[in-house]
């Protein structure tokens, strides 16, 4: 894939149709939409007179369904929130959940970002259901190793993934014998958060910017390297999909999670990685590493003096990823309505928010099992379409 403007430095990402970011109208839902759908819903749930099929989401596919859920608790909209968010009737979480210990699997190694927020989940989700809540690190061929242990494991919520977009999203487009579905082999939960990826080089790197960068890997081409957190992950097919838009080329390490692979960039093993602030934001302010663009929409709040990638040469780029919980495929329906019920106490809950949330650069998303099944349609689609145009193989 070559741009058509290489020689001026100025690309384009129109060819996804759309930004590269979570969803091509993120944005577009506001507060008082949702709070408005949110109360038709609630209405027609405390209803027996509406069939189950009149709750479905009146939304266009690829939207993100992000909920203010704060403003849903101020404005009482929801006297409970599994029935009524789920649209289903008279449906009531199933109060003799858990009976006994609860897993969250997480398919990276430890020390990063999904590792992080999941052991951050799991001693509040153990206050709650009065049950020990332990978090087991399963990392492997690209987190393929627990995804496809979770799958497999009895559907009565004793077992949970925590997973970015890859296990469900992208593995399914990348590996022709992928021993689990990306779709049907989960039951949704909802997407907890999603949060933004940085461009961070070593402090040794001699590039300030992200267009010198771009001028000295096209000086040295092969002689920059860059880390993702594994093969066919979604650090790498955004960053190939990038290098070939640029026209550059800087070699690919792959690692069993964010964790390793930073830990290499501040020892300069490599000199570059697109990654969540959470991990690094603290290392350049060091002066051991520098941040040099946000693969945002737009300029990251806490960073405002940080250019995106969009601004420094390719108009309409974007990436990022979001984590998800689920579980095995067919769990009984009370069931998933009361791990949402409790996942949504949490992310309501204002220390926690302002502790794991904020200040670790998530956004809170906490859509429903209903339109995050949607969701992950829509994602399917989009990855789809990315991992063609990056060029990434792994088979």
């Amino acid at each position: 894939m070559t741009p058509t403007k290489r020689d001026k430095f100025t690309v384009s990402a129109e060819r996804l149709e759309g930004p590269l970011g979570p969803s091509p109208n993120y944005n577009k839902r506001t507060t008082e939409d949702f709070s408005a759908f949110a109360r038709a819903r609630h209405r027609r749930a405390c209803c027996s007179a509406f069939p189950r099929a009149s709750a479905n989401l009146p939304l266009p596919p690829g939207e993100n369904c992000r909920a203010d859920l704060s403003r849903r608790r101020d404005r009482r909209v929801l006297a409970r929130p599994g029935a009524a968010l789920l649209g289903l009737p008279f449906l009531a979480p199933a109060q003799n959940f858990p009976s006994r210990p609860v897993k969250i699997v997480v398919p990276t190694s430890p020390g990063g970002a999904t590792d992080a927020f999941s052991r951050a989940l799991a001693p509040r989700f153990s206050v709650i259901w009065g049950q020990p809540v332990l978090v087991e690190n399963r990392p492997g061929a690209n987190q393929i190793v627990g995804a496809e242990y979770v799958s497999k494991s009895a559907p009565d919520g004793a077992t949970l993934l925590v997973s970015d977009a890859s296990s469900f999203v992208i593995n399914p487009h990348l590996y022709k014998n992928l021993p689990y579905n990306g779709l049907k082999g989960f039951t949704p939960i909802t997407v907890l958060v999603r949060f933004p990826w940085v461009i961070a080089v070593h402090a040794s790197v001699p590039a300030n910017t992200f267009q010198e960068f771009v001028a000295l890997a096209k000086a040295k081409p092969g002689s920059l390297s860059y880390g993702s957190f594994g093969l066919g992950s979604s650090a790498h097919i955004s960053v190939d999909y990038l290098k070939s838009l640029l026209g550059i080329d800087i070699v690919h390490v792959p690692y069993k999670g964010a964790g390793p692979a930073v830990t290499d960039l501040l020892s300069g093993q490599i000199q570059m990685m697109m990654v969540t602030p959470l991990l690094v934001e603290s290392h350049a302010r060091a002066g051991r590493l520098k941040l040099l663009a946000a693969a945002t929409a737009r300029r990251i709040a806490a960073l405002p003096d940080l250019p995106t990638v969009a601004e420094s040469g390719v108009p309409g780029y974007e990436a990022g990823t979001w984590f998800a919980l689920v579980g095995p495929a067919g769990m009984p329906r009370g069931t998933v309505a009361k791990i949402y019920d409790d996942t949504a106490k949490i992310l309501l809950d204002r220390a926690f928010r302002e502790r794991y949330v904020t200040k670790q650069w998530f956004e809170v998303v906490g859509n429903t099992p209903e339109e995050f099944a949607e969701y992950l349609k829509a994602e399917y689609a989009r990855w789809d379409r990315l991992i063609k145009l990056s060029g990434v193989t792994v088979e």
